[in-house]
């Protein structure tokens, strides 16, 4: 019988097999899903640096597609760079979006889509959109390191100052004084505390009785007839004002007393009399007693 496959056919099979198993399996491990259905975008840059077949595209940290091919554009002056992109089917790019070159130091270089949220309007598939370069985390070291290699010499002085300050008196003192700034504290704290659970009780007890006693007080202004006493207050007041017109008027004993001024002479030299008088009885009593003997 004839045998339907011979070895060479075999052979071919298993050849063709395992070309197909290795283009899959790289396009698999580039990222490229073959299976699944893609739009593709052309992508304008002037410096694709670090930039690989496979890069990720990125829209807000996640994954929409990945870089398909980079060409250089010689038929597009002033001879831009051509980056293909495919991104996922039901992926739409609104007009006035961007593609930006981004790197990171361990996932090295990737492309990030700004979307453009405020069209509604999107780019049709295969059309061309524009996109810029960053400068990459290594060129940014790289910049950084002449000014690292000028500090490299003063790091001894700087080191040097440093231990001086470390091993300077001053600070030990200062160390100290906030130790015992601190122990104060503490203290003043404790203090603190005692007076507000032993004091503020008994003063917020002492405002409460004060409180209840002037409570007290205007219950008992409340009860008093303001109108009778302001009454017999009026009424003494007019008392004194007629015992002031009294006084001043010429019509009494007491005015007369106080305001005729013949009355007070009078008075007046009746009392020097009276002393001249006293006086001379001192001085000769005989010629006011006589005695007779028998």
């Amino acid at each position: 019988m004839k045998k339907l496959f011979t070895k060479e056919a075999i052979t071919g099979l298993i050849t063709v097999v395992s070309l197909c198993i290795l283009y899959f399996g790289v396009n698999y491990l580039k990222g490229v899903n073959l299976f699944k259905p893609t739009n593709h975008y052309y992508v304008l840059m002037t410096d694709v640096s670090e930039l690989q077949t496979s890069s990720p595209i990125y829209v807000d940290g996640f994954k929409v597609g990945v870089v398909n091919k980079i060409n250089f554009g010689f038929d597009k002056p002033p001879y831009s760079i051509v980056v293909l992109v495919s991104l996922d089917e039901k992926m739409k790019i609104p007009v006035g979006s961007y593609f930006e070159l981004k790197s990171g130091l361990t996932t090295g270089a990737y492309l990030n889509l700004e979307m453009n949220r405020l069209v509604g309007s999107c780019y049709q598939i295969g059309d061309t959109i524009e996109g810029f370069s960053e400068a990459g985390i290594m060129d940014k070291v790289s910049s950084m390191i002449p000014g690292i290699e000028m500090l490299l010499p003063r790091l001894d002085s700087i080191m040097a100052g440093i231990q001086k300050i470390v091993n300077h008196p001053a600070l030990s003192q200062s160390l100290d004084n906030i130790e015992s700034t601190t122990a104060s504290l503490q203290k003043s704290s404790r203090q603190l505390n005692a007076m507000l659970s032993n004091d503020i009780p008994s003063i917020v007890k002492d405002m409460k009785i004060i409180s209840s006693n002037f409570v007290d007080v205007s219950a008992n202004l409340k009860t008093i007839d303001l109108d009778a006493t302001k009454a017999k207050v009026d009424e003494a007041v007019n008392n004194i004002n007629k015992m002031s017109i009294q006084l001043n008027s010429t019509d009494n004993s007491m005015g007369l007393l106080l305001n005729d001024r013949s009355l007070y002479d009078n008075l007046n030299t009746t009392s020097k009399n009276a002393v001249e008088l006293l006086n001379d009885f001192k001085e000769h009593p005989k010629k006011y007693i006589h005695f007779s003997v028998f």
